[in-house]
């Protein structure tokens, strides 16, 4: 079964988030060292909660993988882009490990 993995970033009062770094060099980190695991990846840019509402969120990342043992195998691997995360936002993300059921 496929699985996914959500690194969600919040927004709160005094949060940043820099999402041109995110996008390429952050982005580039995750490819060179935990792509050979991954099956597809999105990354949606908070512009909204609603109308006339802003964003609750900076940018939520969905990563799929084929299964479980993909995922184990790109968390291993996954030490250089953790520790690239403070170069682009001051939040603590949060994460959310799931089946994808459809």
């Amino acid at each position: 079964m496929a699985v996914s993995l959500q690194v969600i970033y919040p927004v709160s009062d005094g949060s940043t988030f820099d999402f041109d770094y995110y996008l390429s060099t952050h982005f580039d980190l995750v490819g060179e060292h935990m792509g050979p695991h991954i099956a597809a990846t999105t990354v949606t840019r908070g512009v909204a909660g609603g109308p006339k509402t802003p964003p609750g969120y900076h940018a939520i990342a969905t990563i799929t993988f084929a299964d479980q043992a993909a995922l184990d195998a790109a968390m291993e691997a996954s030490g250089p882009v953790m520790a690239d995360v403070p170069n682009f936002t001051n939040v603590n993300p949060d994460v959310l490990i799931g089946e994808v059921v459809s």
